[in-house]
């Protein structure tokens, strides 16, 4: 707020829960927007120096610990941040409730992780170090819960402190490895490093704003109330994780470590984008919560304004990176990723429904459609594993890239239609894709 013009803050003197909103966005920005910039450049840098074949291993075993990150948060994170705006007074039942649920269901995915990397890879031992290495992370956040509590305040400040300093450190060390000539599992162990990092981070902060942490108290009936709102989000979870990430796994068992490594280089690009939608309606969802409960008509027309916005943001992303996907593709990765060009041109897109869908996953939280929400995303999932199958054969990355952004236009967008409960949320996604006359065509 304190950088805005003087006449913007004017304006807001009267509105403090917007005030803390724009607050908020503001600093998720600083911390995403350095990530994006020195992230950006050290990936390369490393993709560069690991080359496709060992980029591409390393990847394969991000995105197979991915797959079971779903499964490890158990889909609390809207769960939890809900309720405790609903019910401030319960907040260390609910907070040590959740955290009891994140520590066992983190156990379970890491075990998971491995065996399943075990059958997949029986011979290959780096990729199931790696994997193992990687999968330790799920039982780390745990710690997440303590974000939820600073979300649900709308004081992402703190968080942002901390994840920028511990980002910024293995940055740092990242960039000495390269220039040191270190092994691949090296910058693994890293990754390792900054969720433990952030994890103590975020506990200190905590104890700094609230003095203690033995005052959470796990109940069971709590963890079970939690548990059964939260576990369609979990699945769901799941199948968005299966639809962003089956395709590097695919493409490895397919085509082979180094296809892995030219996608990547162009879905790292394209998912760069992805964290705004988060933040924009992570900081607005408190508050739409609060509006749905005081005035359902305000509540649809902020519901309707945060997705015309955000599906202009993705147009303008999409239509800048697919015009000058060669250069950026040359610029940053070099020859040697000569084929990512054309797969950045067309995955992109999926930005439009990735925006739309982050928007309406907050919609299926506030009208408790958590279970729709969940076959939405299995069938989306299905659709990408089903294409995948069909189109990397034939088309490599290129085919993995169209079966991504398929995908996504049928769970973010299309089934919609299909269900009378959420029908009015797919003519909301309709008029923000297709505003102003556009509109009155579908209508008829």
């Amino acid at each position: 707020m304190n950088i805005l013009p003087g006449f913007v803050q004017r304006r807001l003197n009267d509105r403090p829960n917007l005030q803390k909103i724009i607050d908020n966005i503001g600093w998720l920005f600083i911390e995403r927007g350095v990530r994006l910039g020195i992230g950006l450049f050290v990936g390369v840098w490393l993709a560069r120096y690991l080359g496709p074949e060992q980029f591409g291993l390393f990847s394969y075993a991000t995105a197979f610990v991915a797959l079971y990150g779903a499964l490890a948060s158990l889909g609390l994170n809207g769960i939890v941040v809900r309720e405790l705006v609903k019910k401030p007074e319960y907040s260390n039942d609910i907070l040590g409730s959740a955290f009891v649920l994140r520590l066992l269901s983190g156990l379970a995915a890491l075990g998971l992780a491995i065996a399943s990397v075990i059958y997949l890879r029986a011979e290959d031992t780096l990729s199931r170090s790696l994997v193992a290495i990687l999968g330790l992370s799920l039982v780390v956040k745990s710690s997440d819960i303590i974000r939820y509590w600073f979300e649900s305040r709308v004081h992402s400040r703190y968080v942002v402190w901390v994840e920028t300093g511990v980002f910024l450190s293995i940055s740092a060390v990242k960039v000495i490895m390269i220039i040191q000539e270190a092994p691949l599992i090296v910058f693994v162990w890293l990754v390792l490093a900054e969720a433990v990092l952030v994890s103590i981070g975020l506990s200190v902060m905590y104890l700094k704003r609230t003095g203690t942490l033995t005052s959470w108290s796990p109940s069971l009936i709590r963890a079970k109330t939690l548990f059964k709102d939260a576990w369609p989000l979990a699945m769901s979870g799941i199948a968005i994780m299966i639809y962003m990430r089956i395709d590097q796994i695919m493409l490895g068992e397919m085509l082979g470590n180094e296809a892995v490594g030219i996608y990547s280089a162009a879905v790292k690009i394209s998912e760069l984008w992805y964290m705004v939608p988060v933040i924009i309606a992570s900081s607005l969802f408190p508050s739409i919560v609060e509006t749905r409960l005081k005035d359902k008509h305000l509540y649809g027309e902020r519901l309707q304004s945060l997705m015309n916005f955000l599906v202009l943001l993705a147009l303008v992303i999409a239509i800048l990176i697919t015009l000058g996907a060669d250069r950026i593709t040359l610029i940053l990765y070099g020859d040697n990723y000569s084929g990512a060009a054309n797969i950045l041109a067309i995955h992109v897109w999926a930005c439009v429904f990735v925006f739309l869908g982050t928007a309406g996953g907050k919609w299926y939280l506030a009208e408790n459609l958590q279970r729709i929400q969940l076959y939405r995303t299995i069938s989306g999932a299905i659709i990408n594993i089903c294409l995948n199958i069909i189109l990397i054969p034939m088309y490599g990355g290129v085919g993995a890239a169209i079966a991504t952004v398929t995908s996504y236009t049928f769970a973010a967008y299309i089934m919609d239609a299909s269900s009378k409960s959420t029908r009015h949320l797919f003519w909301l996604k309709t008029r923000a894709i297709f505003p102003g006359p556009f509109i009155i065509l579908f209508k008829r």
